[in-house]
């Protein structure tokens, strides 16, 4: 079996290689295109394959297990330093793929369209602490989930709610973690096209709910307490917030469910052993190609 998801994606990951990814990452020099040594087609394949069908998340486990397990198919995989330094220079290449995989994924335009849409952060290293790696991409930041100070960035996911699955990714961002989950995704929100949007707190916004509207697409998120409020204003109204925002939630509760399963599929929440820049887009959207891989039933 494993045999056969191993071809399957290595035929996959050939043929969009000569179609878009061999753009993004061509290597202009002399000696770009070597003989006897690995193929980057291969290189992302082991990637793709080790994560998504033999739960290898860290790089090095990768390389011990496809060296140990795979070697007669990859008889020219180098050492570790070269294989880790060679995937963290494709790092370009699994975005082309990630949005390949969600394009592919069949939907059906008559039904009716509900978007539910949250953040998930990434930590690099504890806020008591300062962050040095991918200082261009990270910066320091707050989950009110979890009530958690970290340095690192934040994966916005806008999804298509269907019935008795997970949502289907529509959108994903990636932003440093100080950037607000409103001003990451306003601009997808005011034109996406959708019947009804269901977000979090976060995203209550009169302004954008207008342009929304505008759009026949209407935002609702959970009640929030205006500063100010009375505990006689507060009663009058107590029992129809607590039954709206237990609905939102009900409904919402899916998109938290993708979020836990990509973490349990990818592990993407740690990454403290990134020590690049590319090293982290290689974590980040690398693992969110094999989750969108195995969403799309590919």
């Amino acid at each position: 079996m494993q045999i056969n998801n191993l071809i399957k994606l290595y035929f996959h990951v050939c043929n969009k290689y000569t179609e878009q990814v061999c753009f993004e990452v061509q290597r202009h020099s002399n000696n770009h295109k070597q003989e006897g040594i690995i193929t980057d087609e291969e290189l992302i394949t082991i990637y793709l394959f080790c994560v998504g069908y033999e739960e290898k998340y860290k790089i090095k486990s990768m390389y011990k297990y496809i060296k140990s397990h795979w070697y007669s198919w990859f008889p020219l995989l180098p050492s570790y330093q070269a294989f880790n330094a060679r995937l963290n220079n494709l790092c370009d290449a699994f975005p082309v793929l990630l949005i390949d995989f969600m394009n592919n994924t069949s939907i059906d335009s008559n039904d009716f369209k509900i978007i539910l849409g949250d953040s998930l952060p990434v930590t690099t290293c504890s806020h008591k602490r300062g962050g040095k790696v991918a200082r261009e991409l990270t910066e320091k930041g707050f989950c009110a989930t979890k009530n958690l100070h970290y340095y690192g960035v934040k994966i916005h996911l806008l999804g298509l709610r269907r019935v008795a699955t997970m949502p289907l990714p529509q959108h994903i961002e990636v932003t440093p973690a100080s950037v607000h989950d409103l001003t990451a995704t306003r601009n997808i929100l005011e034109t996406i096209n959708a019947d009804i949007s269901l977000l979090d707190k976060a995203y209550a916004d009169m302004d954008l709910a207008k342009k929304m509207q505008q759009n026949g697409n209407t935002l609702l998120t959970p009640i929030k307490e205006k500063k100010g409020w009375g505990t006689a204003l507060k009663q009058k109204d107590q029992a129809f917030n607590d039954i709206f925002n237990k609905a939102v939630s009900t409904i919402r509760q899916p998109i938290e469910s993708l979020f836990n399963w990509i973490n349990e599929l990818t592990q993407i929440q740690n990454a403290s052993k990134v020590r690049s820049a590319n090293g982290l887009k290689l974590h980040l959207y690398g693992k969110i190609t094999v989750a969108l891989m195995i969403i799309s039933n590919f």
